[in-house]
């Protein structure tokens, strides 16, 4: 996959080169061009083309948060994270509506950012290579959050999430199906707990079931690892 081209438009010369370079720092970005206000912003955009802006709010020209809906007017394709010091809700909530990927307070520290551009081109690469989308990868898509807190905070009674991260592991390793009563057996649960588990993954959209027939001719579920599935 190729970098993220990354569009800077900042009217503060020292903040522009710090975010310049924070975001050069992590792998897989790019900046492609700075603008230092919003008509300059405005000028350069339609030619670069990039895939994320990272935007100031407050310009001697304009507003960053008009900006930001000139861009999903005319640009639905470009993502943007506001790096400003509003502090103000109502700027906050101006942004969440316009469909920012994120919000950073200045003075913006490097972790943070890197944290923020990381999750980004994670969420850039799934959607790439996504097709049709189960509820499970809507959750992580919508609220841009790793798989292990998309599990803390979905799972049901009942469902330990240390205890599914160890069954998905687990369950990578039989790409041709396995039945509950064999799973469990194999990681040390019961026939029941390893159904409740697998049950689950089915209804997350990361499992399939079907039939298969035993040696007495009693049919079983089988549960078949498909390929969205994340350990």
């Amino acid at each position: 996959m190729s970098n993220v081209q990354v569009l800077i438009v900042e009217d503060e010369l020292k903040n522009l080169e710090i975010n310049r370079h924070f975001t050069e720092k992590v792998e897989g970005f790019e900046v492609c061009g700075i603008a230092a206000s919003i008509e300059e912003a405005k000028e350069v955009i339609d030619i670069l083309e990039p895939d994320l802006v990272l935007l100031d709010i407050y310009f001697p020209d304009g507003d960053g948060i008009d900006f930001l809906w000139y861009i999903r007017q005319h640009y639905r394709h470009i993502d943007v994270i506001l790096i400003t010091a509003a502090k103000e809700i109502e700027r906050v909530q101006a942004a969440i509506r316009g469909g920012v990927f994120d919000f950073l307070i200045k003075p913006i520290m490097f972790k943070r950012l890197e944290k923020t551009l990381i999750k980004y081109r994670d969420y850039r690469k799934k959607l790439q290579t996504m097709g049709k989308v189960s509820q499970h990868e809507v959750d992580r898509l919508l609220h841009r959050v790793t798989e292990n807190q998309v599990t803390e905070q979905l799972v049901p009674k009942g469902i330990d999430p240390l205890t599914l991260k160890k069954v998905k592991k687990e369950l990578l390793r039989f790409s041709d199906g396995i039945t509950a009563e064999e799973f469990g057996q194999y990681i040390g649960i019961s026939r029941t707990t390893a159904r409740r588990y697998l049950e689950y993954l089915v209804s997350t959209g990361e499992v399939k079931a079907d039939l298969s027939y035993g040696k007495v001719g009693r049919p079983e579920r089988t549960y078949i690892v498909l390929q969205t599935m994340e350990s």
